[in-house]
């Protein structure tokens, strides 16, 4: 007899009940309503060399009549090494139809990860990839100068080695989060006038285990110096391509300084091609409007016809 919606639902409880038991900090809660969840896995416990986040959705078939809907997360992880992996996931799903299989396929990714480890394989390189890659991505606008990762990790790390090792932490914003067809959008902001500040935002943003298990976490900084009357900005796509240059100009846009504004985005496992971009500019425009950054559609139409009215009784004045 087919398990009932009831029965599939305390199932799917159970199970992840005892991944977070056996799991603990390692284990990670994305999405409790849309039942997406990560665990990040690695060679071991101490200084791992080998890391990878499993990202999975529970639909509501899982796990009698359903698989788990996944994602691989890992820089390092491409090519004839992601293609393997994902076939030894498939391959336990169909030995163990009907059963609960994310502690298998948990265990099957930490014994691929321990024999990299022990083999001679070279370490992974540190630099993340996009997973959505479009044919055109149609930038509509070009900044003089975009560092790659690499360079912005010096860049940063660079600025901020001046004496600021005691500076206060600024507060932390979080705005409404955004989701769409599974994937998760949340944009985080805080006031910052150093590169110094910029670095321990970031910190403590990475310090919760949700937000550092993000698929990407972009962000951007526009820092006005007023004694050279120029701003110092930068931006990080995070692997999402474009993103933070993207979100960087939105910023320019807008025309607002000393803020930096972060955007997680928590992959889904659909594609949603140019929308994503849309929806982290929606959630960084929205979170500058609710701290007082920008002005609101309204206040901004109120101005406009303000403006309006001003320039019409000027008018009326000149006539006369």
């Amino acid at each position: 007899m087919a398990a009932s919606d009831t029965e599939r639902a305390q199932q799917q409880i159970d199970e992840i009940e005892a991944l977070s038991s056996i799991y603990g900090d390692d284990w990670c809660v994305v999405d409790e309503d849309e039942k997406i969840y990560c665990i990040k896995i690695s060679d071991c416990l101490d200084q791992p060399k080998w890391t990878l986040c499993l990202q999975v959705i529970l639909p509501p078939g899982y796990p009698t009549a359903e698989p788990p809907i996944y994602q691989l997360n890992a820089p390092w992880l491409r090519g004839q090494d992601y293609t393997e992996l994902a076939n030894s996931l498939e391959e336990i799903y169909l030995q163990n139809l009907g059963e609960s299989i994310l502690y298998l396929w948990v265990e099957k990714i930490r014994e691929v990860l321990v024999e990299k480890a022990q083999s001679s394989d070279p370490e992974p390189d540190i630099k993340k990839t996009t997973e959505e890659v479009d044919e055109d991505d149609g930038d509509d606008f070009l900044l003089d100068y975009q560092p790659t990762q690499e360079d912005q990790t010096k860049m940063l790390n660079y600025m901020t080695s001046e004496n600021h090792e005691d500076e206060e932490l600024p507060p932390i914003h979080h705005g409404n989060p955004i989701t769409d067809r599974r994937s998760t959008f949340q944009a985080h902001l805080a006031p910052v006038v150093t590169t110094r500040q910029v670095k321990r935002v970031l910190e403590k943003l990475y310090e919760n285990k949700k937000i550092a298990s993000a698929t990407h976490n972009i962000y951007a900084y526009r820092i006005y110096c007023e004694d050279k009357q120029t701003f110092l900005q930068d931006c990080e796509d995070d692997g999402e391509t474009a993103a933070g240059g993207r979100l960087l100009h939105l910023m320019q846009i807008l025309n607002v300084h000393n803020v930096l504004v972060v955007v997680s985005r928590w992959y889904g496992g659909i594609l949603l091609g140019p929308d994503r971009f849309k929806h982290i500019n929606n959630c960084a425009r929205n979170v500058l409007v609710e701290y007082n950054y920008v002005p609101s559609t309204e206040e901004s139409s109120r101005q406009a016809g303000k403006s309006k009215k001003i320039r019409k009784d000027n008018k009326k004045k000149t006539e006369h």
